[in-house]
């Protein structure tokens, strides 16, 4: 999975593109002007790959890429508080805000979102903060659970992320390789409760850059231990496995760009991400050319499982009351 530069197609990258070991393409916010610019370029990708899985991370807070004629999506730790408080619609408002997200985006011809946040953390690790649902696992599991249902109700497909999670660290893997000194047991008894508990609900799960040097010396998405005998074997997770982004800084202990793509592919990824590094993603797709390597039968799943149109959902009553209810919110935390 790659990204593009801008507003529109490049000569180099539709030819790119269709290289057929590029599998999707990753919209950022320098990719996004408005609802009718998006859709246009999603059309143009879809004339060229219809079968390319087309996705961003539209979280909400300070992780949401199209602004411009979406709703706003306030921090999850926000909509997570209100739950641990006790409010009475709490628990809807979590999964209709699943709802609104996934749908706004399916209306748009976007397969899914990298969502939800599964992290336990308030304010120790300073990437993920009020990305988070809370720093308590039973109400993050409880707020996320919500929120993967209602995604699951638009048709869209819930990512997990960042397993085994980074509640433990300061450090921002896009900068630096973090390391965890906690143990296995302590992981258990925390920050790996939401994977434990929602790993049959997850349709992906995307791992973090980080080292746990008492558990095992590689990082989380290089690692076999991480993927194969603890989410795949003791979790019983079957879904798809995304690397992050290769070319965050957490993700250099792998060494090159090939080496990274081997490492993480011979771990259990899926697929790997390559993005704001074009070089690096043609060492990649090079690598990929020569190794052998067969396409993973589980990304199928990711494809949105229906269409929206955006008249449509916009005129529907649950559209209309999930966005006045989250301004109302938003406006009232302000």
């Amino acid at each position: 999975m790659l990204d593009l530069d801008g507003l529109t197609l490049t000569t180099d990258e539709v030819a790119l593109i269709q290289n057929p070991w590029v599998g999707g393409v990753i919209f950022f916010a320098r990719n996004f002007e408005n609802r009718e610019q998006i859709m246009g370029l999603v059309g143009e990708i879809r004339v060229l790959r219809p079968q390319l899985l087309l996705c961003v991370d539209q979280e909400g807070g300070r992780v949401q890429r199209f602004r411009e004629g979406f709703s706003r999506l306030p921090p999850m730790q926000l909509l997570g508080d209100r739950l641990c408080e006790g409010e009475a619609d709490a628990e809807a408002l979590l999964q209709d805000t699943g709802w609104l997200m996934a749908s706004e985006l399916l209306a748009c011809g976007i397969d899914f979102s990298f969502a939800p946040v599964l992290d336990v953390d308030r304010t120790q690790c300073e990437v993920i903060a009020d990305r988070s649902f809370s720093d308590t696992p039973e109400q993050a599991i409880h707020a996320a659970r919500a929120f993967i249902k209602g995604m699951h109700e638009a048709g869209m497909a819930a990512t997990g992320k960042h397993f085994p999670g980074h509640g433990g660290v300061r450090a921002d893997s896009h900068l630096e390789t973090p390391y965890d000194n906690r143990s296995l047991e302590a992981l258990r008894s925390r920050d790996l409760l939401p994977f434990i508990h929602l790993s049959s609900e997850m349709d992906a799960v995307m791992p973090a850059h980080i080292i746990f040097p008492s558990i095992d010396s590689d990082a989380v998405g290089f690692s076999r231990f991480w993927l194969q005998t603890i989410l795949r074997n003791e979790l019983q997770f079957d879904g798809v496995i995304f690397s992050d982004d290769l070319s965050m800084k957490g993700a250099d202990v792998a060494g090159s760009y090939a080496d990274k793509a081997r490492c993480a592919l011979q771990a259990g990824c899926d697929m790997v991400l390559v993005c704001n590094n074009r070089q690096g993603a043609r060492e990649v797709l090079d690598y990929l050319e020569l190794s052998g390597v067969e396409p993973s039968s589980r990304l199928s799943r990711m494809s949105a499982s229906q269409s929206l149109n955006w008249e449509d959902l916009v005129n529907s009553e649950r559209w209309q009351s999930t966005t006045a209810a989250l301004s109302t919110l938003q406006t009232s935390c302000l």
